[in-house]
């Protein structure tokens, strides 16, 4: 794949709190990881704040809560943006968190053209396998193709 440097490592880490998550991604990076990828509580996955009834139980059980930008922000604290790669392995609202990581970025300064990394971003894969999509199948696809063209456009680093 790579002829001029090895793969990207990663291990998926998500820790109930972004600070936990991120006390773990500093760790893997001094061993000698090469990028993150995260791991989304059930709420952050399914777009439900983590106060809303319906996620009672579940923030922070099976991966890491994030709700907004100041989450993201905590998330990837002291960790160079524009040179470590973020993996999110999130599809329902890939968007969202994808522009929070953005907002994030622009903040610290990182150009969108060094940000690297991606999101799963697969929705068909919520209808069919999971049922934790959020909306019409129709929109969703739409919003997918958006991410898509959106990266391509200002994310040539970032794979949709």
């Amino acid at each position: 794949m790579y002829r001029d440097r090895p793969w990207t490592m990663r291990q998926y880490a998500g820790y109930t709190s972004a600070r936990e998550t991120n006390a773990r991604f500093r760790y893997l990076l001094k061993q000698g990881q090469t990028g993150l990828s995260t791991a989304f509580d059930l709420p952050t996955q399914i777009g439900y704040d983590p106060d809303h009834a319906l996620a009672k139980g579940e923030v922070g059980r099976v991966g890491v809560s994030i709700f907004r930008a100041e989450d993201v922000d905590r998330l990837f604290r002291d960790i160079p943006l524009g040179k470590v790669t973020v993996s999110m392995t999130i599809n329902a609202t890939a968007a969202v968190l994808l522009a929070q990581l953005l907002t994030v970025a622009r903040r610290r300064r990182v150009p969108d053209r060094v940000l690297g990394g991606t999101v799963q971003n697969d929705i068909l894969k919520e209808f069919i396998a999971r049922g934790t999509q959020r909306f019409p199948l129709a929109p969703s696809i739409r919003l997918t193709m958006d991410v898509i063209a959106f990266c391509q456009r200002h994310l040539p680093r970032f794979n949709p």
